[in-house]
């Protein structure tokens, strides 16, 4: 039935429409900006999701930084030990020649105190971003280890703790299993061969010194990429969750700009339909 006064086909019609416009608008909105969830109010749960794992995205980024740098700093120490080791590996041959006994003491310890001196050198410039752990006091403040950030940590109940990876000092320094400046002086036969019981311990130290940094400073590489994969992978989780689906939205948008207009078209004949009336009088 037609009436005058309620033309009921134009207020299904302009709900239709108005409908469309409304989610024509929110698709054009994902597309615009490239999610589908922009607010809490699109998804509160995801929403709350994502945000959380961005910061834990945030997080990751400063950890990897975090062990960009511990890495260098172990790396440029373990590089110094393996320097050393070799300088000592050099004394020991002087020490063995003297030994024979048959060479000029005086000019095999002159020698000796070149690389002594070379040894000490290694060790005060072996330092990175202020940090040597080499010595017996890494960063100047008293410290005996370095303390890298490894990972970003988040339990069930949301609760965050950092873990860390300590890196030892090798303490060429001041520890009495390198003495390198205590080392007897070649003055004759019987302090060369004195001399050499000793180098061999000083180069067992300078050798599981660089190799223990050198083991420190792979797991800290490891960590690294580890830290960075998960990133990738939380960035992908999120993007799952909150992007829009480009291909998906711009199908939706095309159908929806031929619902819209249909439904102006359907509006325009509701409302022409009283209008049909007036032919009866």
């Amino acid at each position: 039935m037609t009436s005058i006064n309620t033309n009921s086909g134009a207020m299904t019609a302009l709900q239709m429409l108005g409908g469309t416009v409304q989610s024509r608008s929110d698709v054009q909105d994902a597309v615009s900006t490239g999610r589908e969830i922009n607010s809490a109010k699109d998804n509160a749960a995801l929403w709350a999701i994502s945000q959380i794992m961005e910061t834990d995205t945030a997080g990751f980024k400063a950890t990897s930084k975090s062990l960009s740098l511990g890495e260098a700093t172990v790396a440029v120490a373990s590089v110094g030990a393996e320097r050393i080791a070799e300088t000592v590996r050099e004394m020991k041959e002087l020490a063995i020649t003297a030994a024979s006994g048959l060479v000029d003491f005086s000019k095999i310890e002159a020698q000796m105190q070149e690389k002594t001196d070379q040894i000490n050198s290694i060790i005060s410039s072996s330092q990175f971003n202020g940090a040597n752990l080499l010595k017996t006091n890494v960063n100047d403040s008293g410290a005996t280890s370095l303390s890298v950030a490894a990972s970003l940590d988040r339990d069930s109940a949301v609760d965050v703790s950092l873990s860390m990876i300590e890196v030892d000092s090798v303490n060429f320094e001041g520890d009495a299993a390198f003495d390198i400046n205590g080392r007897t002086a070649i003055t004759d036969q019987a302090s060369a061969i004195t001399a050499l019981g000793e180098l061999e311990g000083f180069l067992q130290f300078a050798v599981d010194g660089a190799a223990a940094l050198g083991s420190s400073a792979d797991r800290i590489a490891g960590q690294n990429e580890t830290v960075s994969r998960l990133a990738d992978a939380t960035r992908m989780g999120i993007s799952s969750m909150v992007d829009t689906n480009m291909e998906e939205a711009s199908v939706r948008l095309a159908a929806l700009n031929v619902q819209q207009q249909l439904g102006t078209m359907s509006l325009s004949i509701a409302n022409y339909s009283p209008q049909s009336i007036g032919v009866l009088f």
